[in-house]
């Protein structure tokens, strides 16, 4: 895993560049720890910054391909491609010849060898960029699900690009300016394909491939999901999960580096751990590492809610200690989380005053601690997507809402809803009437409901719950990912994402919904295709989301913080606030109403002082 960055100026030679393009990669350095290259050629420059996973001597990039003095293609690239070893035999029968064992090469050759068509052989996570001297012409390319991120800035000559925004922002010509349809989508909660929040930049679209000539760009997608008639009868679809699960964690584990799990003691990380443990040992390694999250005091005193019935750490320690997993509990304090320096470290990380407060902050803990083991992670992210496991996926009311679903539900009253209590509910009135964000969430919803593929003949509740999952696995999941894929790298941590395979994807969401849930409960599927390796007591737990303190010194700590944004006449927030409800937020709300909007406010307040962001609204 690493970080990319480049410009293509058709109109210039960038050979004299070298310091900018510096400038560019070292934003990265976080992403790659490892090494750095940069690489320039007349109208190019390509930098790189390394995470060393696979091939750690041979893997150094920019990489090249050259033939008789001649340089073919070279590539920055960022990413893991799970089936390179079966690549570069078919590639190796076809003539090519390797001089690494890295899977960057192997993407190279096989650019050369297909030509454009070479991303449908594709299987993993990455982003990466080809430039062909040949045609002076880049290609940007970025994984099916989009879990690794990839930003570019077209130029009037050419293009800027980068893993994350910070690359393209540190380019002299780029200024962070961000609009009314920016701050809309920044706080609206519904990621939009595509969408940079800063203006003039651009996200590539999960599954495309952006083509920049001199003539200019064009964007063209390799991979959407498909509406197919679902053959298999429930027994079937159970195994057949299951041998895809067995394929996808064993060729998850390859690694030069020491390797680990992320362990909630819920059903999705479970399964990950428990078939991560049983494809070691079938390799003669092992025990699997495994690593949780707490809080202090958490699990003695913690209090049911709305979101979670039961805390986590006694079900990861009952599969940890069912597998013989080498278990570490990471648990973190509120003076942990309210630092400012740790805050800091997340908002450099995401670009983005996201809002997600310790949410985010205790991931970035967890990983941290995490690298000082293990290199790579593998995660159970994007599960609940896949099966159809979140709450809302199960309630009337929000599945048949006019909405995304998850902002229609009571549990999302967070994201949106009334103003008391919600995300929005301490911005100025003005400001949200000129961002319109209900009629922005209502575009964006008709947006993502018409690229929904159906079945001829599909309707009802059947009709219904295949666009619910489309949602989710074009929309929510692009949230969930870019929050671990920034946290992780920002400490020099791979985290893999195996339900996020497109063979899997693309299996089950053409499952019936009545198959999803045909034991009358959330991901039916998935829980009977590893419940041989779970101990009953995590295979039949209630899902319960990612962990939050319910110590009230957070609470207590947040509203010490509002109030000095309130008394800091300097405070670049308090335009874009409501004074009155700010005040009554910090004197008397309780904690769960004070987090979702406190903590947005608090981020852009950083943010706004930091990143020197022009809000033109």
């Amino acid at each position: 895993m690493c970080g990319i960055t480049g410009w293509v100026a058709y109109d210039r030679d960038l050979e004299g560049e070298r310091g900018t393009l510096a400038a560019m990669t070292e934003t990265m350095a976080c992403r790659g720890p490892d090494a750095e290259g940069v690489w320039l050629d007349g109208h190019v420059g390509l930098g790189h910054r390394r995470l060393a996973v696979i091939d750690i001597e041979g893997g150094r990039q920019p990489m090249a391909v050259e033939r008789d003095g001649r340089t073919l293609l070279v590539t920055t690239y960022s990413g893991e491609v799970y089936n390179y070893r079966e690549l570069r035999a078919e590639l190796e029968g076809l003539g090519h010849r390797f001089r690494t064992s890295s899977d960057t090469e192997v993407v190279l050759h096989a650019y050369l060898e297909w030509g454009e068509g070479f991303t449908s052989r594709l299987n993993g996570m990455y982003a990466f960029a080809l430039w062909d001297p040949r045609e002076q012409e880049l290609l940007l390319v970025r994984d099916r699900l989009g879990i690794k991120p990839l930003y570019y800035h077209p130029t009037p000559d050419g293009v800027l690009f980068g893993s994350e925004p910070k690359a393209i922002l540190a380019h002299p010509s780029v200024k962070a300016v961000v609009d009314a349809e920016g701050l809309a989508e920044l706080i609206s909660f519904t990621k939009t394909p595509g969408h940079a929040v800063y203006r003039g930049m651009r996200e590539v679209v999960p599954g495309t491939v952006v083509r920049v000539r001199r003539q200019g760009l064009t964007v063209k997608r390799y991979w959407a999901l498909e509406a197919r008639e679902h053959t298999d009868d429930t027994a079937t679809t159970v195994a057949h999960v299951r041998e895809l699960l067995d394929d996808i964690v064993s060729r998850q584990l390859i690694a030069d580096v020491p390797l680990c799990t992320l362990l909630s003691g819920g059903l999705d990380s479970s399964a990950i751990t428990a078939l991560a443990h049983h494809g070691l040992a079938a390799g003669g390694a092992g025990p699997v590492r495994s690593f949780a999250v707490d809080f202090v005091g958490q699990t003695e005193n913690f209090t049911a809610d709305a979101l979670r019935s039961t805390p986590d750490g006694p079900y990861a320690h009952a599969l940890a200690e069912y597998v013989g997993a080498d278990h570490t509990d990471i648990v973190l304090d509120t003076a942990q989380l309210m630092d400012p320096a740790h805050r800091d470290a997340v908002l450099a990380a995401r670009d983005l005053p996201v809002g997600l407060g310790e949410g985010d902050t205790s991931l970035y803990l967890l990983f941290r601690a995490i690298r000082e083991h293990s290199t790579v992670a593998l995660s159970g992210e994007s599960a609940d997507e896949v099966f159809g496991g979140y709450r809302w996926f199960h309630d009337a009311a929000s599945v048949g809402a006019d909405t995304f679903p998850w902002l229609a539900s009571e549990i999302g009253r967070g994201f949106a809803g009334d103003r008391g209590g919600s995300r929005e509910g301490l911005l100025a009135q003005g400001l949200l009437e000129k961002i319109d964000l209900p009629g922005y969430r209502d575009a964006r919803y008709r947006e993502a409901l018409a690229e929904v593929p159906h079945l001829e003949g599909e309707k009802g509740l059947e009709r219904r719950m295949r666009e619910v999952c489309h949602l989710h696995l074009t929309r929510f999941v692009q949230l969930l990912l870019d929050r671990k894929d920034r946290a992780s790298m920002a400490t020099g941590l791979e985290v893999r994402v195996p339900f996020c395979d497109h063979r899997l994807v693309e299996y089950v969401f053409n499952t019936p919904w009545s198959m999803k849930t045909f034991d009358g409960r959330e991901k039916s599927l998935l829980r009977a295709a590893v419940r041989d390796v779970l101990p009953d007591v995590v295979a039949d737990r209630v899902k319960s989301p990612y962990p939050s303190t319910q110590d009230p010194r957070y609470a207590a700590a947040l509203r010490t913080e509002l109030r000095s944004v309130l008394a800091d006449p300097a405070s670049p927030v308090r335009d874009l606030v409501d004074t009155r409800a700010v005040e009554q937020a910090a004197a008397s709300a309780t904690g769960d109403e004070l987090r979702s909007g406190s903590e947005l406010v608090l981020a852009l307040d950083t943010w706004l002082r930091k990143y020197e962001v022009s809000l033109e609204i």
